[in-house]
């Protein structure tokens, strides 16, 4: 074995392991503990990517006002909500900082609506797959290329198949730490946390649209549904995410016991 690839696994099991002390740390923690102890114990660069809903702009005042060494990034796919653009710069106003933003590659997205059309995604679940590969998890990737660290704003109530979720575990598909601060916060608590702290959230919530992503897949949940129930809800599946949180297998990791629930077949070869 070459001695690069010697350092590169001797690299990973240091991360692994990390995963595993970090986990049990963030039971005793707040918020702003668990971003400060990441920020202190991950070496390079630790990455928070916000959609810009309500959990991922707490996480985003958690950051900035302590000014922590964590990049904020967002992926703009180019058909969010202007409500959404709106809140990006009321926020970078607020806090006096940037959220740094990845792009689709011009070429990819081209192509994609060529082949497909510009709403095609609503036509079969490989083509709704195929553009969030194209407007989400490309340049996701890109915006994790180099990073030890990635934060994210999912948590346990948000919807059935994230009740398994951990504080902190080792990524195993990209190679790095990835934390969920808020993985225990209900949304009321959250809610409760901007108003309090002043925390801009997006007028959208108020208006039953309590996950939001691009516009033409997104609308107000109606009574009785879940939190994602608003997310791509002409599709069949009972599981349905965009392709951003994958395992090495490329499934879905909301996956029960790491195997796709039924109807959840659509999640499980996104590009990335």
């Amino acid at each position: 074995m070459s001695a690069p690839a010697a350092a590169a696994i001797e690299g990973t099991d240091a991360l692994r392991a990390l995963s595993l002390e970090l986990d049990a740390a963030f039971a005793t923690l707040d918020p702003e503990g668990r971003l400060r102890l990441l920020a202190e114990r991950v070496p390079g660069r630790t990455v928070f990517t916000t959609s810009l809903g309500i959990e991922d702009q707490m996480l985003t005042h958690l950051v900035f006002r302590a000014k922590l060494p964590i990049e904020v990034v967002t992926l703009d796919t180019g058909r969010l909500f202007p409500e959404t653009y709106a809140l990006w710069q009321r926020t970078e106003e607020q806090y006096g900082r940037r959220i740094k933003a990845k792009y689709p590659q011009a070429d990819a997205l081209e192509a994609l609506i060529d082949d497909q059309g510009i709403n095609g995604f609503y036509f079969a679940p490989e083509m709704r797959k195929a553009c969030c590969g194209v407007r989400k998890v490309e340049p996701l990737g890109r915006a994790l290329a180099g990073a030890s660290g990635w934060v994210t704003g999912l948590r346990r109530d948000q919807s059935p198949n994230r009740e398994k979720l951990d504080f902190v575990e080792f990524d195993e598909a990209r190679g790095m730490v990835k934390a969920n601060p808020l993985f225990d916060w209900t949304r009321e608590e959250i809610r409760v946390f901007t108003a309090e702290n002043g925390v801009p959230v997006n007028e959208l919530h108020d208006k039953g649209f309590l996950s939001i992503g691009c516009a033409p897949c997104t609308r107000a949940i109606r009574p009785g549904e879940v939190e994602r129930a608003g997310r791509w809800w002409w599709e069949e599946e009972t599981l349905r995410e965009c392709g951003l949180h994958m395992d090495a297998s490329g499934r879905s990791v909301r996956a029960r016991d790491g195997k796709p629930a039924p109807g959840d077949s659509a999640f499980e070869t996104i590009p990335s």
